[in-house]
């Protein structure tokens, strides 16, 4: 441990080569970094504030019950804590909700990799049916019609029009403020050596080597921000989601889905884009090096369910899989690591949101008609 200690206290340019296989494009683990500014659309406080209170506002869905932070609470990591998202009417969504924090470092968003930034990610989810159902028009009509929000517009763009693409870009301001960056992993890279327990160390050493994770989990944000193929798309049953193929109907992309970022990742579970595993299991999974259905990889020959419609392509397996042969010690002190990314609590109060004209006229009416003692 003495000479792990020594090794890991030097700059990380001086540790240990991680062991990552040819052609794998990787950066070392590092702390937090902002997004560029040129790599964001013009943002402004007053754009922030607005896409703050956005964030939190249900009215902005068909429906008026489903807000953005229905689904991305700020107590639960982000996300939502079930394993899978609820929808307009809670119908029940076929993916876990991913965490929204540090989402705007990220390449892409969604388990697909469909969208190209969070302007875009906040209006395929504004306008999806099943999710907020919004059209342009209803925005339009509820927040225009709410004198408080005409204001918010006014400071944020210089003028009170409301539109889809104003208000995509003011929620994806805000969600660029989402960022970590304080977990005890950050404070070790930031010098404090006592910061991570003896377990959590042996379990970084062990996560940029013998285990093999920072093949697709590199970088300050611990992932790669690529597609990559486990082998746990269900292939043939009731649960089949077969990812970037749904997408592109490319057979290469078949069971593709975005790595997802490991930072505070003990506070987002259950896992996966199906939620139906716990970190435990997915440890156990990835020392396996995943499992291998039968004729995977093989999409000359069809599974063996008679759910197969004998159209879709057998789900590609990412040859950085393999058998690991870690021990239950080394799972344990991978945990440890893992455990060490996770961020303080912080508890956000939800901004009070606009009334609208309407209320406020009534509440005005209410307090003009009380007695004079009583007002007094």
């Amino acid at each position: 441990m003495q000479q792990l200690r020594e090794v890991y206290q030097l700059p990380a340019s001086n540790w240990p080569a991680p062991f990552v296989d040819a052609g794998v494009k990787w950066r070392e683990l590092g702390m937090i970094e902002a997004p560029p500014a040129s790599a964001l659309a013009p943002t402004s406080p007053a754009k922030i504030q607005l896409g703050r209170v956005l964030f939190f506002d249900p009215r902005l869905s068909r429906t008026k019950e489903m807000a953005c932070a229905s689904c991305h609470d700020p107590d639960l990591g982000w996300a939502d804590g079930r394993m899978s998202a609820f929808g307009l009417g809670r119908v029940v969504l076929a993916r876990n909700t991913p965490s929204i924090l540090n989402a705007s470092l990220q390449p892409a968003l969604f388990w697909d990799s469909r969208a190209r930034n969070l302007e875009d990610q906040a209006r395929q989810v504004l306008l999806n049916p099943k999710e907020m159902g919004a059209t342009e028009a209803d925005l339009i009509t509820t927040l225009g019609n709410i004198s408080e929000y005409r204001v918010l517009f006014q400071e944020a763009f210089g003028s009170e029009s409301v539109s889809l693409d104003r208000v995509s870009q003011a929620i994806a301001a805000f969600e660029t403020t989402l960022l970590g960056g304080r977990s005890p992993f950050d404070r070790f890279m930031n010098g404090q050596s006592q910061a991570l327990s003896d377990a959590a160390l042996v379990g970084l050493d062990l996560f940029r080597r013998e285990a093999r994770c920072i093949n697709c989990h590199h970088g300050p944000t611990f992932s790669d921000g690529q597609l990559h193929g486990l082998n746990i798309s269900h292939y043939g049953n009731k649960r089949e989601d077969l990812g970037r193929y749904n997408v592109t109907g490319v057979a290469q992309d078949s069971g593709l889905f975005r790595t997802p970022s490991l930072r505070n990742v003990t506070a987002t579970g259950p896992y996966m884009h199906s939620g139906l595993f716990e970190l435990d299991e997915l440890l156990t999974l990835y020392n396996a090096g995943m499992p291998r259905t039968p004729h995977a990889n093989d999409n000359s020959k069809t599974p063996r369910s008679s759910q197969y419609s004998g159209t879709k392509p057998l789900p590609v397996k990412s040859p950085l899989l393999k058998p690991l042969g870690l021990n239950s010690q080394d799972l344990d002190d991978l945990t440890s690591f893992l455990e060490a990314l996770a961020e303080p609590r912080i508890r956000i109060r939800p901004p009070e949101l606009p009334a609208s004209d309407s209320q406020r006229e009534l509440t005005n009416q209410k307090a003009a008609s009380r007695p004079a003692d009583e007002s007094s």
